[in-house]
């Protein structure tokens, strides 16, 4: 469920390359996740400089968490991190959750030159090369590279496809948009752009209206919000905070 919700908040554009990226570091969000009226726990999602390697690359870091009553049912504890260039190229990728006792500590390097991504799973303590063809992307770095992305010409029903690799496969999303809106959040109404990723049927969630995925119409391409119709309820994540963004955000009345 929470690799979905993560890549559900990745995936937001279409077709044209703007100029100049829309983020920058300091960049942070942060995000309350509920389950209806339950309190059910929070994520954030920050961006700084860093260095690997000897290149000078963005280092994003997404957390995940549960709190109260929650906890009490499923204690999540989850960690994602991402090198990667200007581009939104991936250099490497580190992903260390524990869900209600189920870990995994993996860490990937990619070599995209080979067209391969290096697994290292120290929990299994296990190294493996897998081929991943061209345009390959961890689920953060995907965030990234997506909000590089023109969105003035969108037209209602338009789809795209975004590869990631993830659990040891390549991981292919299409996202259908499905119009322009006005969303609502604690910080005030934002004009936003409205999405739907089409997910595999008999999985966690539903195959009609299973997620959609709200972003800021603005230059900043900011996650607001995400519905997840699950088999029993439904989830929300919805932005509680930003700093550092490097636009003006559009906001509503």
């Amino acid at each position: 469920m929470k690799k979905v919700l993560f890549a559900a908040i990745l995936l937001l554009s279409i077709n044209f390359y703007a100029q100049e990226a829309p983020y920058q570091a300091g960049e942070f969000f942060k995000f309350r996740i509920h389950y209806g009226f339950f309190n059910a726990g929070y994520a954030t999602l920050d961006l700084k400089k860093d260095t690997f390697h000897n290149k000078d690359l963005f280092h994003a870091t997404g957390k995940g968490w549960t709190t109260g009553i929650s906890s009490w049912f499923m204690d999540i504890d989850d960690l994602y991190e991402s090198y990667f260039d200007a581009q939104a190229t991936p250099y490497k990728f580190i992903r260390r959750i524990d869900e209600g006792g189920y870990t995994l500590n993996r860490e990937l390097n990619f070599f995209h030159q080979k067209q391969q991504v290096l697994v290292n799973d120290y929990k299994e303590k296990s190294q493996k090369y897998f081929n991943t063809g061209q345009k390959i992307f961890d689920m953060i770095s995907a965030f990234y590279y997506l909000r590089n992305i023109d969105t003035s010409n969108l037209k209602k029903g338009d789809e795209i496809k975004v590869n990631m690799f993830l659990d040891n496969e390549i991981y292919p999303f299409r996202l259908k948009f499905l119009g322009r809106d006005v969303t609502k959040t604690k910080l005030g109404k934002i004009r936003s752009l409205k999405f739907r990723p089409i997910v595999q049927s008999g999985r966690i969630f539903k195959e009609d209206e299973s997620v959609t995925v709200w972003i800021s119409d603005d230059q900043n391409k900011m996650p607001l919000l995400i519905k997840a119709k699950l088999m029993v309820g439904s989830l929300k994540a919805s932005l509680m905070e930003f700093k550092g963004v490097k636009y003006d955000v559009n906001f509503e009345g």
